[in-house]
């Protein structure tokens, strides 16, 4: 498979796999409609406060994660060459400059965060700096600007947002039939409404789960494409390949990772943990480096 067919199908994967989220989150509101007796006005509330939540993080994600990472803001002078291979593939990607953070941490790892190309941030940490080579951080960074050229840091988050409100509309779900009483419809859907309400409760545990799993799907997808793109922009697959297996080789964790923020670093910060279960893997923020390498070095 050459890196253009890659490209296209990983695209077509994760707008499948968004596509599914909306119908799910879709369906999510009907059921909960119908099962609380308040209809579409059960979801309003939801969908303000939602609303709100969405623009703060779409706002602020960037600084908030930054802030929980311990990132610090670094010049030109203090790290010469990462801002020089940064500067350079921002001409190859076309893209513009974004800030550039480092980590003081000894585990090999970097993430991209921001809302577009014109307000993003690449981070990387004190250990890939130090055990990479050239090349091998040439391809690293351009995986990253892959993630903020494809749009990816904007993609996550309204995922993350999507995730957020499945878990708000089950926690509504729940508490409404706590606080709110009996509200069965008066016009004899009595039968109607009680199916909906055992479906309703029976997704409002699953639901926040399988939305879980659909956020994770999704970040895999992502890496995969981000691979290939960043492959596109170096004409070096080998690269990013040497990185991964050199970022993989090392069993250090990332200190200042937590479940939050750790799909958006470019391998799994939390090593150990990684298992090969196949059940296991679909919790897992990233797919096998094993694998990844493999379509790497297969292009």
């Amino acid at each position: 498979m050459n890196i253009y067919s890659q490209i296209n199908s990983n695209k077509l994967k994760t707008w499948v796999i968004i596509s599914l989220f909306i119908v799910f989150i879709t369906t999510l509101m009907y059921v909960y409609g119908n099962a609380s007796g308040y209809g579409l006005s059960f979801v309003g509330l939801a969908l303000v406060i939602s609303g709100a939540m969405s623009f703060a993080s779409y706002y602020y994600s960037d600084k908030i994660i930054l802030g929980m990472s311990n990132a610090k803001q670094i010049k030109k002078s203090d790290y010469p060459e990462l801002f020089r291979i940064v500067e350079n593939l921002c001409i190859g990607a076309g893209v513009p400059m974004p800030k550039v953070y480092v980590i003081n941490d000894s585990a090999p790892n970097a993430f991209a965060t921001g809302r577009d190309p014109n307000h993003a941030v690449i981070c990387a940490t004190t250990g890939i700096l130090q055990k990479l080579s050239k090349t091998e951080l040439e391809g690293v960074i351009a995986h990253e600007l892959s993630h903020i050229k494809n749009f990816d840091i904007r993609l996550m988050a309204v995922v993350v947002v999507l995730v957020g409100l499945v878990a708000l509309l089950a926690d509504f779900f729940m508490r409404s039939l706590w606080f709110g009483g009996d509200r069965r419809d008066d016009r004899g859907g009595n039968n109607t409404q009680g199916i909906f309400l055992i479906i309703g409760i029976v997704l409002a545990i699953l639901s926040p789960i399988i939305a879980t799993l659909i956020q994770l799907a999704v970040s895999r997808k992502r890496e995969f494409l981000a691979d290939a793109s960043g492959a596109l922009l170096t004409r070096y697959p080998e690269g990013l390949a040497s990185a991964l297996e050199k970022i993989a080789k090392d069993k250090e964790p990332l200190e200042v990772a937590n479940n939050a923020t750790a799909h958006l670093y470019i391998a799994n910060p939390f090593k150990g943990k990684i298992s090969g279960n196949w059940f296991a893997n679909l919790f897992n923020t990233h797919p096998k480096i094993e694998e990844r390498i493999k379509i790497l070095r297969s292009m």
